[in-house]
């Protein structure tokens, strides 16, 4: 498990160099005393570790800009690809406020040669814009959610893929939330396109924190949502980090099938496979504890397999088809 005793820890992700594996999350001191105050005080830290077990904290990978930039607020959560030259691309969101105290998001990114040293490119480069999504200006959500961008290359060959959190302008207010869709051929320069999913009365407000994978060869969509935050037919399932079955990395997804593979003691769940024996394994972070809460920090690695056709966290016996608890 990865913690710090003097901040709290909550949204990650990771990087595998062939050597090592880096954890880049965001945190905030607990001298805030409120763990609510931390989303308006990260940072972006990074670890390193040889075993997804013990964690090593190495130099801080990025904070918020200057007054007046696009991220002067805090920098949230992203992902990190390396590119056709050779540099690596660390994508994230920056946060700052808009006509008073609106939070707005968009995504910029930083390069480096190593991983360790981040430089910030001229940003943002990306935003959200009508027609396909909502902007603040509609009055019916908290924010301008356009965030969590997670990035990888087209299977095809044909550039880069960029999903977001982002929501529709349209559909009931608990359910607009939409996997947000840009393309790029080099990873400096994004074309927004149309949001992959739809609105839905079965849906979500945001669909925070998306992953895609090709797990022992089925095609899934990771992403996280409260029940506070989804349509009320939602409530019941209490689910953290939901799961959506896909035809392909791009869609089509089924949010009406999505389904709970945590509870909301845990959030953010990420997929990683382990680079010695291919296994597929969940991470999270610790939400809530038994009397409600915050508790921060990243998870140990906990295998996945698909079990009557759902990705489920499995123990040995589960491996059998035995079905595990969401």
């Amino acid at each position: 498990m990865f913690d710090l005793s003097s901040s709290w820890v909550w949204d990650y992700w990771f990087a595998d160099d062939g050597e090592r594996y880096h954890l880049f999350f965001l945190y905030a001191s607990r001298a805030l005393h409120d763990p609510e105050a931390r989303h308006y005080r990260a940072s972006v830290g990074h670890a390193v570790s040889d075993d997804l077990v013990t964690w090593t904290p190495v130099a801080d990978a990025l904070v918020r800009g200057e007054a007046g930039s696009f991220d002067d607020l805090a920098t949230w959560t992203g992902s990190t690809v390396r590119g056709d030259d050779g540099l690596w691309y660390l994508f994230y969101t920056g946060s700052t406020r808009a006509d008073g105290d609106k939070n707005v998001q968009t995504v910029g990114y930083a390069t480096s040669t190593d991983l360790l040293t981040w430089t910030k490119a001229p940003g943002p480069v990306l935003r959200a814009a009508g027609p396909w999504y909502e902007t603040i200006d509609s009055g019916a959500w908290h924010d301008e959610a356009f965030r969590d961008p997670w990035v990888f290359a087209d299977p095809r060959g044909d550039g880069w893929h960029m999903l977001v959190t982002a929501r529709a302008p349209e559909g009931p207010v608990r359910g607009r939330g939409v996997v947000g869709h840009a393309w790029s051929a080099d990873l400096r320069t994004w074309e927004l396109r149309p949001p992959l999913t739809a609105p839905s009365e079965r849906g979500f407000g945001q669909l925070e924190v998306t992953q895609v994978e090709v797990v022992d060869g089925r095609p899934v969509l990771l992403f996280s949502c409260l029940a506070e935050h989804g349509m009320p037919a939602r409530e019941a399932e209490r689910g953290g980090t939901w799961a959506v079955p896909a035809e392909s990395l791009l869609g089509p997804f089924d949010i009406d099938a999505a389904y709970p593979i945590t509870d909301e003691s845990l959030y953010v769940g990420r997929l990683l496979r382990r680079r010695d024996d291919g296994q597929w394994l969940l991470f999270a972070f610790r939400h809530l504890d038994e009397d409600g809460a915050f508790v921060g920090g990243v998870t140990d690695p906990m295998p996945v397999a698909w079990v009557d056709g759902r990705l489920t966290v499995t123990d040995d016996a589960r491996r059998e088809g035995a079905p595990a608890p969401a």
